[in-house]
């Protein structure tokens, strides 16, 4: 749900377009405008359909000052999607250094996931990015 303040309470259909907006935010970087939303009821950890948050889909496209700043009001680093996927893990797909290295240090659990972010980086053959992540 997302809280509107005073005023009419928005529709279902008015949600899902006020996420899908704030989901292609986050995709595209477009940090000042997203936090708008969170500023203004937007849940941080808001997901799309699939369980994607602001936050796997800012990771996976590498947008670095989004993810710092949807860390820093709160997103949970540690939730999957509906395919049991982290934002680490997308991060560590993608080879995003900077990325992984953000979602590490803000704590996020290198053993959660289908697959886990540790075997993600085994898989692609990016298990530096991890070592990276950690120092």
């Amino acid at each position: 749900m997302i809280e509107t303040g005073p005023g009419p309470a928005l529709t279902p259909e008015q949600q899902e377009r006020v996420v899908a907006v704030a989901m292609d935010l986050a995709r595209e970087g477009r940090t000042a405008e997203l936090l708008e939303f969170v500023d203004h009821g937007l849940p941080v950890d808001a997901a799309d359909h699939d369980g994607n948050t602001l936050l796997m889909l800012a990771a996976y496209r590498g947008n670095a000052e989004t993810v710092d700043a949807l860390i820093a009001r709160g997103a949970d680093v540690d939730l999957r999607n509906s395919r049991d996927q982290s934002a680490l893990a997308g991060a560590l797909f993608k080879g995003e250094e900077g990325i992984v290295r953000r979602l590490v240090a803000a704590g996020a659990d290198l053993d959660a996931g289908t697959p886990s972010a540790r075997a993600a980086a085994e898989l692609f053959g990016r298990e530096h990015l991890l070592q990276t992540g950690l120092d």
